[in-house]
């Protein structure tokens, strides 16, 4: 019998969930606003859209994950710390609140789960995943397996430090971290004001202009040396880019793989993969499901 698994992505905006086969293969897929405020209202949408994959599923599903901000606990049955986002997320047990084993998972760790199951680094040992958003995540693959690490914080690549004097402290108190150097939630400040998306920045660096062109360019640099530097300590098969800036394609992958050449190092002329990531607003989801998916094995 084939097996199904159900992957719920929990956003502050927005909920997405699917349901897939054993090869990654979208069944049936379902979204609906948060409601962030309303507590309740996002709870019970997550336990009516598992109930909702089981009632049109054609086999049995019990293989249930979900993607949320914040650090899960050490048994994947909650987040233990999101403060300021989603409250009444914390330490919330969606086991006992529904009635099924759901195994719950930080959203950029899932992202990294969609990769290694079904996408861009499908049968690798070592990869590490960097989304590029409103704030930097990422996760990180050793031998065939997502590593959280102590208190599950492990894969937090937005937070290294690429400019110890920049005054600008980010969430963990990291100095100039890259995050702050790419992160949509930056880009007014770093553009003085003139863009208030990466979105336009990258626009205008399509047209030629000056400052834009120095702006994603200076910031394009800082990703480089933060993935030179992961590349130092963890030496993976390949570094996946994704999140919504990676949408910008050539106008990043480019000048990403032209400065990771001046600081990647090669010893033997050998270079790491980098690659974009396959799977877009869904990685959450489906990252989830494929988790759930490991832990029956």
């Amino acid at each position: 019998m084939q097996q199904r698994s159900i992957g719920i992505d929990l956003g502050c905006t927005n909920i997405k969930g699917v349901l897939i086969d054993a090869n990654g293969t979208i069944l049936e897929q379902l979204r609906q606003e948060t409601n962030e405020p309303d507590d309740q209202h996002w709870k019970n949408a997550v336990s009516s859209m598992i109930k909702s994959f089981q009632s049109k599923s054609s086999v049995p599903v019990k293989h249930i994950g979900l993607s949320a901000p914040g650090l899960a606990n050490s048994d994947n049955t909650c987040i233990s710390f999101m403060p300021g986002r989603l409250p009444g997320l914390e330490n919330f047990n969606w086991s006992e609140f529904t009635g099924e084993r759901i195994f719950v998972l930080n959203d950029a760790h899932s992202a990294l789960m969609a990769e290694a199951a079904f996408g861009a680094a499908k049968g690798m040992q070592h990869a590490v995943l960097l989304t590029l958003g409103t704030g930097v995540g990422g996760g990180i693959l050793i031998n065939g397996q997502l590593y959280q690490g102590l208190s599950q914080m492990a894969g937090h690549l937005g937070h290294i430090t690429v400019d110890a004097d920049n005054p600008n402290l980010d969430v963990t108190n990291m100095p100039g971290s890259i995050e702050d150097a790419i992160g949509n939630l930056s880009i007014s400040q770093r553009s003085l004001g003139k863009f208030s998306t990466t979105f336009e920045l990258v626009e205008a660096f399509r047209r030629g202009e000056s400052f834009a062109t120095w702006l994603w360019l200076s910031s394009v640099r800082k990703l480089a040396i933060s993935i030179a530097s992961t590349i130092n300590v963890l030496s993976p098969e390949a570094v996946i880019i994704g999140g919504g800036i990676s949408l910008a394609g050539d106008d990043l992958m480019k000048p990403l793989s032209d400065f990771l050449r001046l600081y990647e190092w090669q010893p033997g002329g050998k270079t790491t993969q980098l690659k974009l990531a396959q799977f877009s607003d869904l990685a959450g989801a489906i990252g989830a499901a494929g988790f759930a998916l490991s832990k029956s094995k």
